[in-house]
């Protein structure tokens, strides 16, 4: 049992505020609540004003981390001991905000289009807020330093997806999938909610750096419980990364939402659940490695064969949902960011589990750019298909040129082939982290599970080049004549093609942090 008297947030905490440390998120959440009143007095022809308000905000939510790189800054400390905080914005806290505020501008303006394109369905203010108010609290968790705070910062990003993925109005099948997610999630939070109970009723204290402390000292029946504290938790956390068997959600979820909810969750959503996973493993409980190691090991192997072979089943002659097969590919990408937490547990001392957990913040920074860009070309070809399927990709190149050759590009990053050069790099950065462990048989099931992508990713990057089904014989179809792009859509395209094609001739801009002490 812990020694000494309880404490709680309860206790005195510093009260001077280091607003510089919160900006980035306090930004988000401030314009998000400007956005919502505006909303009263923009007329239905300007709504457009809102959408770049929120493009700004997003921005300047980015740039306000530029600042904080001098160096760790903390804020919401005990006054009895200044080194125990809430907040801290650390070198990992700035990567995964980067990520997350990175991954939402890029949402934002694929939203803009569909705001335009979907007027009558879609109300304005109410899906900016609900964007910007989920990205604040995506923004906070991975600075949360305490069980309160990052469990108030987990409902603060999941509560308004919740409403994202139902917003379309009418759409039966948008509210159905809202009501899938949202009571699954319910569900992961009370588990949640229970482990972190036992773990207070253990340790005495919510903040993560005491609980790594106080439950060495664990003995005896409390032992039991903490273990059982300790499982609860990761559950919990398991539901927000998709990890399966806890994926069930995801396939129906990202087919019901709006494309640009179902991009955000794709890549803000995840980077939520691995924030906070290894937030709980790595800096609360490293005593309990034996415990959580070996679970994340086999979650990872199932999770990437599973969403691997999910994907698989996807074929184009059955006109499945591109978004679909994006939706299983996200599961087997999550399998491949497990793996890198789950060799942190088996380091053999804290140097290494830091630079496990950078692979993992590395591979996350690869998938976020190239999947948010296959998202963005899936945006471009559903203004003119609305069932958005694999069949309506077959001869893509020959109406659109170059998002055929960038999505051919992204879907060759998230493969591991060349020229995806950074999604080669960061499979090998992954692979390395499960070698290094000694976790061989996971790096089999990693390379088996890559030759499976393999053939999804690839089947799909030729069916782009082919000709189109309406060609006559002996003659060639007449491709659909370009419609015009709208600018904000442009805008996502060119950012998510600069960004993979920049870490592909420079993948040392995100490696680096696999060989960095993140915390």
């Amino acid at each position: 049992m812990a020694q000494g008297p309880a404490r709680t947030l309860a206790e005195s905490v510093v009260q001077s505020v280091d607003w510089l440390a919160v900006a980035p998120p306090t930004i988000a959440a401030v314009v998000g609540l400007a956005v919502l009143v505006a909303d009263l007095f923009v007329g239905d022809t300007k709504k457009t004003v809102l959408g770049w308000a929120s493009v700004a905000g997003l921005t300047v939510s980015l740039l306000a981390l530029l600042p904080l790189l001098d160096g760790d800054r903390a804020t919401f400390c005990l006054t009895g001991a200044p080194e125990v905080c809430s907040y801290t914005a650390d070198r990992f806290t700035l990567v995964v905000q980067f990520l997350v505020l990175g991954g939402a501008l890029l949402a934002a303006l694929l939203s803009m289009t569909a705001l335009n394109d979907e007027k009558q369905t879609l109300p304005a203010g109410e899906f900016w807020f609900l964007l910007l108010s989920s990205a604040a609290g995506a923004a906070l968790l991975p600075a949360s330093r305490d069980l309160a705070t990052l469990i108030v910062a987990l409902e603060v990003a999941s509560l308004p997806a919740f409403a994202l993925v139902g917003i379309r109005l009418g759409d039966r099948r948008s509210s159905e999938a809202a009501l899938k997610f949202f009571l699954s999630s319910v569900a992961a939070t009370a588990v949640s909610l229970l482990g972190i109970s036992f773990l207070y009723a253990t340790t005495g204290t919510l903040y993560l750096t005491e609980i790594a402390d106080r439950i060495q000292d664990v003995d005896g029946q409390f032992h039991t419980l903490t273990q059982a504290g300790v499982v609860l938790t990761l559950i919990g956390f398991a539901f927000k990364t998709a990890a399966v068997p806890f994926h069930f959600w995801v396939p129906d979820t990202y087919v019901g939402a709006p494309l640009p909810v179902a991009a955000y969750l794709s890549v803000v959503g995840k980077a939520v659940g691995f924030s906070g996973l290894i937030l709980i493993t790595v800096v609360a409980l490293p005593s309990y490695a034996d415990v959580w190691g070996p679970a994340l090991a086999a979650l990872a192997a199932l999770t990437m064969t599973v969403g691997n072979l999910g994907a698989l089943r996807q074929r184009s002659t059955r006109a499945y949902s591109a978004v679909r097969l994006l939706a299983w590919s996200s599961v087997g990408q999550a399998g491949y960011l497990l793996v890198p937490i789950a060799a942190a547990a088996y380091a053999d001392d804290a140097a290494d589990a830091e630079r496990a957990i950078g692979a993992t913040v590395a591979y996350a920074l690869m998938y976020a750019a190239v999947n948010l860009g296959a998202f963005a070309v899936a945006a471009l070809v559903g203004r003119t298909k609305p069932l958005n399927r694999l069949a309506d990709y077959r001869g893509l190149y020959a109406s659109h040129p170059l998002a055929a050759l960038l999505l051919a590009f992204f879907l060759l990053c998230l493969a591991g082939l060349p020229p995806g050069v950074i999604g080669l790099f960061a499979k090998v950065t992954v692979f390395s982290a499960a070698v290094g462990a000694g976790l061989g048989w996971l790096a089999v099931v990693m390379a088996v599970n890559v030759v499976i992508a393999l053939f999804y990713y690839l089947q799909w990057t030729a069916l782009l080049f082919r000709a189109r089904e309406d060609a006559t014989e002996g003659a060639t179809a007449e491709a659909p004549a370009p419609h015009r792009v709208p600018a904000p859509l442009t805008a996502a395209l060119a950012l998510t093609g600069i960004v993979g094609i920049a870490l592909s001739g420079a993948p040392q801009l995100v490696l680096r942090f696999a060989d960095t002490v993140l915390f």
